[in-house]
């Protein structure tokens, strides 16, 4: 009889060094690799929370020195905010103390003028007070005249902007048209008045002053305004009207009323031979 074939399938053999590969990677890697990738998250996470704790414990040391620092100096800013509210009153107490005797300096230069323009029969003299009382601006100037209202060109130009020598331009040119009072906002001109700019406002008299500019000018209406087109000023401002669109409007007027200078005082004055 003949032989039979094995049947049972062959047997697998495992080589002997696959063995000792895993036992050698056991010995060169003990640790595993998910548990030390956990381990150096678990080390920066802990570095972080450490300087986070140093930053806090130096912004706590900057503040802690700031309101030291606050409580040191808060009795010299209060010493020093005293003094200055001592010398603000003793300023104001001087700037009364003047006053009142500038005011009693004016009643007592009041009597003395009415002492003598009573001896006046004529009126010639109350007359050429008058006259110079007008022109210097120490009296309220009353009559016809016209009224210049002025501003700013609408667009946003800065050349379209009124300025000071805009102004001084057109008081000068009204003066030499024949002006006998001028008042720009209501602030009476005189011949101490200055016109300046200051920053991006213009005062009269160290007044700002605020747009739009109202002048008004006492003096012959029926000329005053031809005259005053062909001074200097006058050309100025019609370049600035066609020019920049800066506007300008004149109108007569019957009755006008320009207060007097309060800035005018007698400062010297002497006796007459």
């Amino acid at each position: 009889m003949p032989d039979r074939p094995d049947t049972d399938p062959p047997r697998l053999r495992r080589p002997v060094d696959a063995s000792m590969d895993l036992l050698k990677q056991v010995m060169e890697h003990p640790i595993d690799p998910d548990y030390r990738t956990a381990s150096e998250q678990g080390k920066r996470s802990t570095r972080h929370r450490l300087w986070l704790a140093v930053a806090l414990v130096v912004v706590g040391a900057l503040v802690a020195l700031s309101a030291m620092q606050n409580m040191r100096t808060a009795p010299l800013r209060s010493a020093e905010r005293e003094e200055l509210v001592e010398r603000v009153n003793e300023m104001a107490a001087r700037q009364d103390t003047a006053r009142t005797s500038v005011n009693q300096r004016q009643a007592e230069l009041r009597r003395l003028r009415a002492e003598i323009l009573g001896s006046d029969d004529d009126g010639e003299l109350r007359d050429r007070l008058e006259r110079l009382d007008l022109n210097a601006g120490t009296i309220a100037a009353t009559g016809p005249g016209l009224v210049i209202t002025v501003d700013d060109a609408p667009i946003d130009d800065p050349k379209g902007r009124i300025v000071d020598i805009d102004l001084q331009q057109m008081v000068n040119g009204l003066w030499t048209a024949g002006a006998e009072a001028i008042a720009i906002n209501g602030h009476r001109l005189s011949s101490r008045s200055a016109i300046r700019g200051a920053g991006a406002a213009i005062t009269v008299n160290y007044r700002s002053l605020t747009r739009p500019y109202r002048i008004e000018v006492i003096g012959d209406p029926a000329t005053l305004q031809a005259r005053y087109a062909e001074t200097t000023g006058g050309i100025w401002w019609n370049g600035l009207v066609h020019n920049y669109g800066i506007g300008q409007d004149i109108v007569a007027a019957d009755d006008l009323v320009l207060p007097a200078d309060p800035g005018l005082t007698l400062r010297h004055a002497r006796k007459g031979r």
